[in-house]
């Protein structure tokens, strides 16, 4: 597709790794990656790009997804200051021209996001705990019960290390840092109960 409207299409690769070796090797104008890819057939293919962006600066990349990966996806709009990135969903690129003339506002270093990932990615900056996990959630659900981390180790069937190590991870996401005055656990509860 990309060669009938004048593009060289440089490598051609299967997987996460072979992308990273061709963009070793021939350092292209621009890569178009889909995120899910081998070897783990999850987000290799966007973590892949995120990685080469660090690597290579001002590296243009277009990523393409059936849905939005809302934490790979906001480190790669972030990255060089979201110059030369794009990260579009794949139902809306059957629209060849448009396709293609994304990628080209791509490679000379514009941004270009699917409408859906913008929402989603706001939606997840107004909404503190869509970063915790499932398991997380738990946890601080009976931290909001009042259990102790005993309790919540009986009562989830795991070790206290796990709750403690889930209540340091809960702290992280929800912005929490250690400071004297205040009580994050409590803090955790009360983002939790405002959910």
């Amino acid at each position: 597709m990309l060669t009938r409207f004048g593009h060289d299409v440089i490598a051609a690769v299967p997987g996460a790794d072979e992308l990273v070796d061709a963009v070793d090797a021939d350092q292209p104008d621009l890569v178009i990656t889909d995120v899910r890819m081998p070897p783990g057939n999850s987000d290799d293919g966007l973590r892949a790009a995120v990685a080469l962006r660090s690597r290579y600066r001002r590296l243009p990349v277009l990523v393409l997804s059936q849905h939005v990966e809302q934490s790979y996806a906001a480190k790669l709009l972030d990255s060089d200051g979201g110059v030369g990135v794009g990260y579009l969903l794949k139902d809306r690129i059957g629209a060849i021209t448009d396709f293609v003339a994304a990628a080209v506002q791509v490679a000379g270093g514009g941004t270009v996001v699917d409408p859906e990932v913008v929402r989603q990615l706001l939606r997840r900056r107004h909404d503190p705990l869509s970063r915790i996990s499932a398991r997380e959630r738990e946890v601080l659900a009976q931290m909001a019960e009042g259990r102790s981390n005993a309790a919540i180790a009986r009562h989830l069937t795991v070790t206290e290390a796990a709750v403690n190590k889930h209540i340091s991870n809960i702290f992280t996401k929800l912005d929490l840092p250690v400071a004297g005055d205040d009580h994050r656990r409590v803090l955790a509860v009360l983002a939790f109960l405002r959910a």
